[in-house]
């Protein structure tokens, strides 16, 4: 064989055995990433301490209401519910308004005008954290809908695991075909890269991971670890929390909310081109090198099986699949629809949406990219009529 085979065959093993440790890490995570078990306040034993749940609201008149509907109906007895209203040029006041009598929890607070150096939400949850009264703070947002046993579960779970900062993962609603094609990749990039056996025992801040929707604090450690104001200029703010909580000692718990907590981050392509091209770049904070890295992992090994398999068919027909190196390409394109199989069906995504996985993972890469440009190089990205620059 020619130098050009080796480097070819040796590829297709490596990405073949990558695809092998990222199944086998995916099966561990359930253990780690856990589900809890539904909790009615009951089985507190009376251990009930107040929970300030923070709501920033900006333009989320469509939403919001259901938020608060779901909050209304929560079996738990001791909580308080603080929504700032941050400029909204929508019905969002009316809105919040129209519950004040069914939802008597209910307290609604003017959002002050953003600071030079501050993310619009960062913002907005500090000043809803000077307003917080309870020993556990959850900050939320206006696109989630609780199940009843929410609070008393999450409070109960944060307790067991002993948990400074514990964050919940909703169930990701899809309905476009936008949202099927890409919201699974946040499973995908959760549950597969992310090692959750390690996050508490090795203490690297970089495997630190949480989800915006759902931040669940001990009060204390809130303020003791300096709130949102350590991570005011973050765009991704939700990981820049996490991993400032490992960084300090504090332990961090990510759990399975699929039960719990429900999400439609979004109704329209456009509206997750540009939520996304927030977040993709911005996850990495400063380190390009990491992003590119991850980027071209991705490429290598969740897009290129399929391509190198139809560029083989196209020259070599049919009888290539018989071949070792066809037969290894086939099973690696088997283990990226096992992994998609797997978590479609453990957290709720379309199955068959998962069957289009090499078009979702070349949009989401291309998102990415975009991200990277509009970040890097045309001074920033847009975000709820906001535009933001990049770390300095």
């Amino acid at each position: 064989m020619s130098i050009k085979d080796w480097i070819f065959y040796g590829y297709i093993l490596l990405t073949f055995v990558a695809l092998l440790m990222l199944l086998g890490n995916l099966l561990v995570n359930f253990i780690f990433f856990r589900r809890p078990v539904n909790s009615p306040q009951g089985e507190l034993n009376g251990n009930c301490p107040k929970i300030s749940v923070c709501i920033p609201a900006r333009n989320e008149s469509l939403r919001i209401g259901n938020l608060l509907r779901s909050l209304s109906l929560q079996d738990y007895p001791d909580f308080e519910v603080i929504v700032l209203n941050d400029r909204s040029e929508d019905d969002t006041a009316f809105i919040l308004q129209s519950w004040a009598k069914d939802l008597p929890q209910l307290k609604v607070i003017a959002g002050e005008k953003l600071p030079e150096g501050w993310v619009g939400k960062c913002w907005a949850c500090h000043q809803l954290s000077s307003q917080a009264t309870g020993e556990y703070l959850l900050f939320t947002d206006a696109d989630t809908v609780f199940h009843p046993l929410c609070l008393s579960t999450a409070l109960k779970h944060a307790q067991d695991t002993d948990a400074a900062l514990m964050s919940l993962w909703p169930m990701q609603v899809a309905g476009t075909w936008s949202e099927k094609l890409i919201i699974p990749f946040v499973y995908l990039l959760l549950l597969v890269f992310l090692p959750h056996a390690l996050v508490n025992r090795v203490r690297n801040a970089g495997l630190g991971a949480a989800n915006g929707q759902f931040i669940f604090y001990r009060r204390k450690d809130y303020f003791e670890l300096g709130g949102h104001e350590t991570v005011k200029n973050h765009l991704v703010e939700d990981v820049a929390l996490a991993r400032a909580c490992l960084r300090a000692g504090r332990r961090l718990v990510n759990a399975d909310g699929t039960d719990l907590v429900s999400c439609r981050m979004y109704h329209r392509f456009l509206d997750l081109w540009e939520g996304f091209t927030k977040n993709l770049r911005a996850a990495f904070e400063k380190s390009v090198g990491a992003f590119l890295f991850f980027g071209f992992l991705q490429l290598a090994v969740f897009v290129m099986p399929f391509l190198l398999l139809l560029i083989m068919m196209t020259r070599h027909g049919w009888d290539f699949i018989g071949t070792p190196i066809g037969t290894l390409l086939v099973l690696q394109i088997a283990l990226i629809y096992l992994i998609r199989l797997i978590f479609s069906l453990r957290y709720r995504q379309s199955v068959v949406w998962a069957l289009a996985h090499p078009f979702g993972q070349v949009l989401a890469l291309v998102i990415a990219m975009n991200s990277w440009i509009q970040t890097s190089f045309l001074g920033g990205v847009k975000w709820k009529g906001r535009t933001y620059r990049p770390l300095g």
